[in-house]
């Protein structure tokens, strides 16, 4: 069980499972066999994100299709509902923490709500997204929130 203030291993998985449930399940058996105490996937709705013109950045560029948007792009990594519940069943099987980073309002409410994860991961972009920020503090979990993205003034 994750603490805060506590030590964990968290497995990163994010959006590394490419849309596919198969394959997020097999990552969280992975990260169970190898000792994370917990995994870490991302929770967004794509439409929440971004717009059909939105441009990718360099890297999405030069990884993906040239024809496709970036949120097509988001579509096809985005978890539905039903995906999300299924991680986290098999996280409790397995024994480690189900997490995941929710980058919309909608998302948020999914697994803090929803879910009952045991703690929240906002990412270092939303370091400055303050209805997140206020809409994570008033569940009352712990959150851990990244920095890497941003300057000192910010943090």
């Amino acid at each position: 069980m994750l603490r805060a203030g506590g030590t964990a291993l968290i497995a990163e998985a994010g959006v590394n499972h490419n849309g596919s449930l198969p394959r997020a399940l097999e990552m969280v058996d992975v990260a169970a066999r190898a000792g994370a105490d917990a995994i870490k996937f991302q929770s967004f709705k794509a439409e929440l994100l971004a717009t059909s013109q939105a441009p990718k950045a360099q890297y999405q560029v030069r990884g993906t299709s040239a024809s496709e948007s970036q949120l097509d792009m988001l579509r096809a990594l985005e978890l539905d509902r039903a995906a999300h519940h299924a991680l986290a069943a098999r996280c409790r099987e397995r024994g480690i923490a189900f997490l995941s980073t929710p980058f919309d309002l909608d998302s948020l409410a999914l697994l803090a709500g929803e879910l009952q994860m045991p703690m929240l991961k906002i990412s270092s972009g939303d370091l400055t997204n303050g209805p997140l920020l206020h809409a994570a503090a008033r569940t009352g979990k712990s959150v851990l929130l990244s920095t890497g993205m941003a300057t000192l003034e910010e943090i």
